[in-house]
């Protein structure tokens, strides 16, 4: 009586990659509509701005979520005295705003962290959800 081996490795990475790859894109979005969700809005410009996008490599995939918008930098850090880590400008300074053309003296802007809130109120959803891809796919 002898031993059969079925190598079945080939068939395993390739769902898992796929199924990592499927997940990527659902994360992404998730990460992006909850970002849009927690910014601040005055003119939309930073709420429309975020976007995402996947990498895929041979050995490693990711997703990006992110802004290109200036002001998504001072959403989610802050500025001058309420910069996240303290490291903004310590007295305050004026600004002529470009909508009315009035100048105003502040302080700062407190951070708002609308990325990082997103990942952290997604976390677990998402973690639970890559499990359940995973194992539906290898079913």
């Amino acid at each position: 009586m002898g031993i059969e081996y079925t190598d079945n490795s080939v068939h395993v990475k390739a769902v898992l990659s796929e199924s990592i790859r499927a997940f990527l894109y659902e994360a992404g979005g998730e990460l992006q509509a909850q970002a849009m969700r927690n910014s601040r809005v005055d003119t939309g410009h930073t709420k429309g701005s975020y976007q995402y996008k996947v990498e895929q490599g041979v050995e490693e995939s990711t997703v990006y979520v992110g802004s290109n918008a200036q002001n998504a930098i001072w959403e989610e850090f802050g500025t001058g005295e309420y910069a996240l880590n303290g490291n903004g400008r310590k007295n305050s300074w004026v600004y002529q705003n470009p909508k009315d053309g009035k100048f105003y003296r502040t302080k700062g802007k407190r951070p708002n962290r609308p990325l990082y809130r997103a990942f952290n109120s997604l976390r677990g959803k998402l973690n639970r959800h890559l499990e359940q891809i995973i194992k539906a796919r290898m079913e």
